[in-house]
């Protein structure tokens, strides 16, 4: 069985429907969500076959790498042209309140959420609604009120 694994790996097909996959979905995909896309069902295989197209972009002349958080993948672009192309990209579809909570948490995460409506107001739960919505932070019951901090979601977006 590893055998056929390892020959698959190889496959130059299942590369570029891994690689399609990660920049159709404009997010980090973890190795089962790839499995699935690939028809596959082993998490190895994935992994193995992630760690060549790493390689690839690594090694090759493209603008572009993949890279690995955790169990996910994803696809960006190689640090010396992320600052040339910067502009280019799109604001998140973020409130501009949303934002300021958004900087605040995340310059002194982990933050207690009583802290931050004394910051700015009871209009904070209305933003860090939106940003629980668009997976940028996470909330954590600590007694009365809730510890905030931003997710790898937010650093990824960030590019963090």
């Amino acid at each position: 069985m590893m055998r056929m694994a390892d020959q698959r790996a190889k496959d130059p097909e299942h590369k570029r429907i891994a690689e399609a996959a990660l920049f159709v979905s404009g997010r980090a995909l973890d190795v089962n969500e790839l499995a699935k896309v690939l028809g596959v069902m082993s998490i190895g295989y994935v992994k193995e076959l992630m760690e060549e197209l790493m390689a690839d972009y690594q090694n090759g002349s493209s603008a572009f790498l993949v890279e690995r958080l955790g169990d996910r993948y994803t696809l960006g672009i190689k640090q010396q042209y992320v600052e040339k192309v910067n502009s280019l990209a799109g604001a998140p579809d973020l409130s501009k309140g949303a934002l300021r909570i958004l900087a605040y948490i995340s310059k002194n995460e982990p933050v207690m959420q009583n802290s931050i409506v004394k910051a700015f107001g009871s209009s904070t739960y209305d933003y860090m609604k939106e940003l629980l919505e668009k997976e940028f932070i996470r909330r954590t019951p600590v007694g009365r009120t809730k510890k905030v901090e931003t997710t790898p979601t937010f650093r990824e977006y960030f590019n963090i």
